[in-house]
């Protein structure tokens, strides 16, 4: 991989992994449906003019069903659990359940696509099942939080695998920024009547505003930019490291500007969490594969 890409890579991880803080700093002033529409069609206002410029817009319109199911599966449904999860859990522990993503994704691409999955990927899942738990046990000794933001957080990792297996199945040829435009924009539609319902009853600060903005504009729309740029020049093998950088950055952001406090045990689940991934993706399959071929 070119060191250009890599710093890339890097620097996506970084951008991802702060949405969890800005969710924790955005949540509780605009509340969940608000933050989530805000962040939806700002994301599909920056999206919509490059797909545009690539003459992509056929695409939204030829797949709308499935466009549709990924807005549901891949932004609306999962965005709204992660905010109410970050209503209560320290943005460190929204970040490392997000890393489980990849393990809903490997599990269900066994099970519904008949994937083959190997024994090191069943390690992985253990792993996956430990490393949650280890973080359900820490978030129990919070004060007043209970297990429903774990799994609010887990409801919301497993609509992402749904969805990464309900794409390969039958968006495969489909183009991935006019997918991610046209389900964003799905997304905020479908949100609409809730924000109706469930308004903001006082102004916002700045830094919710200002945290709300970057989350939208930049973790969201200027974010997959980047992920369909490192697709397209390395691969989407290579580009789906940054799921291990993710939870990483989730922690130090909410280490070093929320002062959340980090314990062993947290360190741990977050270790094995990772390490479920690797061996659920084949990660270090792939790293062997890289060292031999130089």
């Amino acid at each position: 991989m070119p060191f250009k890409d890599f710093v890339e890579l890097i620097v996506l991880g970084a951008i991802w992994g702060a949405s969890f803080m800005l969710m924790r700093i955005a949540a509780p002033e605009f509340g969940i449906f608000v933050m989530v529409e805000i962040r939806a069609l700002l994301a599909a206002l920056i999206l919509l003019p490059f797909v545009v410029w690539f003459k992509q817009t056929s695409e939204m319109f030829t797949h709308w069903r499935h466009v549709i199911v990924v807005g549901l599966l891949n932004t609306a449904i999962p965005f709204c659990f992660f905010a109410y999860g970050s209503l209560h859990l320290p943005s460190a522990l929204t970040a490392l359940l997000n890393g489980t993503a990849g393990i809903f994704g490997a599990l269900l691409a066994w099970l519904w696509l008949r994937e083959t999955i190997s024994h090191a990927a069943k390690i992985g899942f253990a792993c996956g099942v430990v490393g949650v738990y280890l973080l359900s046990y820490e978030s129990l000794n919070l004060k007043g939080v209970t297990l429903m933001p774990v799994f609010a957080c887990l409801i919301a990792t497993f609509c992402y695998g749904v969805a990464i297996c309900y794409f390969k199945k039958y968006l495969t040829g489909a183009k991935p920024l006019a997918v991610a435009a046209g389900s964003q924009l799905v997304s905020a539609v479908v949100l609409l009547p809730l924000v109706v319902m469930y308004p903001v009853t006082t102004m916002p600060s700045l830094e919710a505003w200002g945290a709300v903005l970057f989350l939208a504009v930049v973790c969201t729309g200027i974010a997959y930019m980047m992920y369909f740029d490192l697709i397209g020049k390395i691969g989407a093998s290579k580009a789906i490291y940054v799921g291990y950088i993710v939870p990483v950055f989730g922690l130090i952001w909410g280490w070093w500007l929320l002062n959340e406090t980090i314990s062993h045990l947290m360190l741990l689940g977050a270790v094995i969490i990772l390490l479920g991934v690797m061996l659920t993706s084949g990660g270090f399959d792939r790293a062997w594969q890289w060292l031999n071929s130089k």
